[in-house]
This record gives structure tokens, sequence and C-alpha cells, in this order.
């Protein structure tokens, strides 16, 4: 289900392909929540038992014409429309600086995104090649060094002063710088140059979408098991 078809105006076109097992409805990009929701409900009948999987390729102009708020309701539509049915639903959205950041908020990186393709994943590759070990600790403490980051009042902290505001830890002082240096390398955040002795964070240059794009590629690759690092 398209929602960004900007060439078939507000009505609905539906198209079926019976071998694919496939219908599927183009939508104009002015498409609101109720209509994407009429589409959906058109297509189940009055039996849900067959398996049935929904695709909303792409909810990125409903995402910036009408806010975080109308993205919500539409995915709370969904589950109230196909509750009781066998399948699942799937929601594309295009990940640009405009979309960051409700994306981030809307969608756990850990548990809602099963593939995500951006630029980071490139880097990540290389971080693991060349540094198989800072690799690991940001596999591993992504989540917790995100935490620490978000969560602390200093502009250019310390990993040891990052670290005091996280409640129950897995991560050591030494275990969150070490992931921290890795984010930095990955371009989450920066390093600060003017200081002598432990390394200081600029948390000013800190790009949350970014750090999502990281949780999500991460946690959408699930080739290998978890990292051994302590």
């Amino acid at each position: 289900m398209s929602a960004n078809d900007s060439t078939r105006g507000a009505d609905a076109t539906t198209q079926v392909v019976p071998d694919r097992r496939l219908a599927y409805t183009l939508l104009g990009s002015n498409a609101d929540v109720e209509q994407i929701i009429e589409a959906v409900a058109g297509h189940l009948g009055d039996d849900c038992e067959f398996g049935l999987t929904v695709l909303i390729d792409d909810v990125a102009p409903l995402l910036v014409g009408a806010g975080r708020e109308a993205v919500e309701a539409l995915v709370d539509g969904l589950a109230e429309t196909l509750d009781g049915c066998r399948g699942s639903v799937v929601v594309g959205c295009s990940l640009t600086e405009s979309t960051a950041a409700s994306v981030a908020a809307l969608f756990d990186p850990r548990t809602d995104v099963d593939q995500i393709d951006h630029p980071v994943a490139v880097e990540l590759a290389a971080l693991r090649r060349d540094d198989p070990t800072t690799f690991g600790y940001v596999r591993r403490h992504w989540w917790e060094a995100q935490a620490a980051i978000e969560g602390c009042e200093r502009n250019y902290p310390q990993a040891k002063q990052a670290h005091t505001g996280l409640s129950d830890p897995e991560t050591t002082p030494r275990t969150l710088g070490m992931t921290l240096s890795g984010l930095a390398t990955l371009g989450v955040l920066e390093t600060w140059g003017e200081t002598v002795g432990p390394t200081r964070y600029d948390l000013t240059a800190y790009d949350p979408g970014r750090m999502w794009a990281v949780g999500a590629t991460l946690a959408a690759d699930r080739t290998d098991g978890e990292p051994t690092n302590d």
C-alpha cells in the first residue's frame, strides 16, 4: 500500500494480482489516517483466518504533513482493524533529516525495525573490519551509551562523568568510554579536542537520528551472536 503516489489524486486505486496473492492500493500523497485504514479494511472481508501481511510502504509524507500523532493514530488504528486476524503489519518510512526525530520517537530500534537501509551500515562494517574490539563494545552497549548521552547534563563530559547518570548499568566507565569512542567514529557525536588527560566527548554535536540508525542497523543484523567483550 502506497501513501506517496502523487499522480493518483485523493481517491484510492486498487489493483489485485491473484497469482501473486497480492492486492495493493495507491493513495494520494495527501491521504489521511482514515483513508489508509479504510483501504486496509476493504481488503479484509469477513474472514481473517488466512495469513495476511499489510505493508505501508512509506509513512514519511504523513509524518511530515500531519505529524507524529497522525502516525501513532495510524499504527493504533491498524492494530484495531486487524485485531483477531492472523498476520502482521509492516510500516516503512524514509529516514531523512525532517523525519529522523519522529521516527526515533515512534519506533524502538531494538524491537520495531526488521530492515533498514542507511549509509551508516557501511561505516559499521568498516569499524567491524578495522577495529573489531570497539565494534563489539558498540554492538553490545549502544543502547546504554545512548541513555548516558541523553541523560548527561554536561556538554563535554568524560566517560566516567556520563556514566554516573546511569541506573543499574551493565557498562563500567571504561567500557562506556570504548562504546562512546566507537560512536564518535561513526559520527554520532564528536570528541572535544581542547583537553588533556581522559577523552572528553562533545555532546553538543550529538546526532540522535544517526544514533537511532546505528541501533536499528545493529538490531536488524542478526547474523552473529552477542559479542563476548566484558
